[in-house]
């Protein structure tokens, strides 16, 4: 049986498939859209047996009825800063509902990337147990995937495994073909290369410093050990969050990146654009207790821990793909 990864030479999905591969299953369809990107460099070190451009994908999918045991879908535009709602609402909720439809055809596992996007400012809190039917997005992306998680919550025919994950801060190996949404680390090194030091945004309220704003920051490979931990528990569902349950700040992040190249740190703080500063989070932190109540129990990287591994074994390895 094979296992389809959509998103699978991007960030996130990529490293998934490195993990599939790690765990002995080369049986892997991916799917994404690389058109004339540079995310091919992602599978070039993976094994898998086939490659289907997103466009094809859906008019091919019930070729694959009886054959699949699980679509992990992490295929979706991921820009929050992306206008098109049109595009967000078919391809972040209609793309996903024929995934599902496809999973419950054929009583398989999906494993669905949602978005810690979907709380917003967070007036609700950061916990994956409030009902997600309070929350509201600051934007097209977040609200795209609202909209997937509260139609899955409606239906009654459903896959044999449904394990949805509210993504926070991600960073890693495998972004280097983002642009403006790779991870700030990721900005952080190359911007310390270039002209030796890192701006960081002001805050613009007084209970917050400058570079005192909050992130849960969680590693790419954490990611992939709690999809590997749904792979291999079959009877684990939910929507959950997914990050470390620990809110660090940007400054933390910035000096992790200098302590990680063996330099001093060299933070300046410059003015955050003024379209920004209504829309801008100061604070998540994911709630974790309901992964762990699933039984996951593995610590997570710390920021420290994460950064160097990055940026030692990755970054500084000419953008090394994991």
């Amino acid at each position: 049986m094979s296992i389809i990864v959509t998103g699978g030479a991007g960030f996130i999905g990529s490293c998934i498939v490195r993990t599939l591969n790690d765990m002995g299953i080369e049986d892997i369809i991916i799917v994404d859209h690389i058109s004339t990107t540079d995310k091919w460099k992602n599978m070039v070190n993976k094994k898998y047996i086939k490659y289907i451009p997103r466009d094809q994908f859906l008019q091919q999918l019930d070729s694959f009825d009886g054959k699949v045991s699980h679509v992990i879908h992490m295929g979706a535009c991921s820009a929050t800063t992306e206008r098109d709602f049109d595009f967000l609402y078919e391809n972040n909720l209609g793309f996903t509902k024929a995934v599902w439809n496809f999973c419950v055809k054929n009583q398989i596992s999906m494993i669905n990337a949602s978005s810690a996007a979907t709380y917003g400012a967070g007036n609700h809190g950061f916990d994956d147990k409030t009902d997600i039917g309070v929350l509201e997005p600051l934007n097209g992306y977040g609200y795209s995937k609202q909209l997937f998680d509260l139609w899955e919550r409606q239906q009654t025919l459903r896959p044999a495994q449904y394990c949805g994950f509210k993504f926070f801060n991600v960073y890693g190996p495998n972004e280097y073909y983002k642009g403006s949404m790779a991870s700030v680390i990721f900005h952080t090194f190359n911007k310390i290369k270039e002209t030796g030091e890192m701006g960081l945004f002001k805050s613009y309220r007084p209970d917050y410093a400058d570079g005192q704003q909050l992130r849960d920051f969680v590693y790419v490979k954490d990611i992939c050990k709690v999809v590997k931990f749904m792979i291999e528990h079959p009877d684990v569902n939910g929507l959950f969050n997914l990050g470390t349950g620990t809110a660090r700040s940007f400054y933390d992040l910035a000096k992790a990146t200098f302590d990680a190249l063996g330099l001093e740190p060299n933070i300046k703080f410059v003015e955050m654009p003024e379209t920004l500063r209504k829309k801008y989070q100061y604070y998540t932190q994911a709630n974790m207790e309901k992964l762990r109540a699933a039984g996951y129990h593995e610590a997570f990287y710390t920021l420290e821990e994460g950064c160097k591994d990055y940026v030692t074994n990755y970054l500084a390895q000419d953008y090394k793909t994991y």
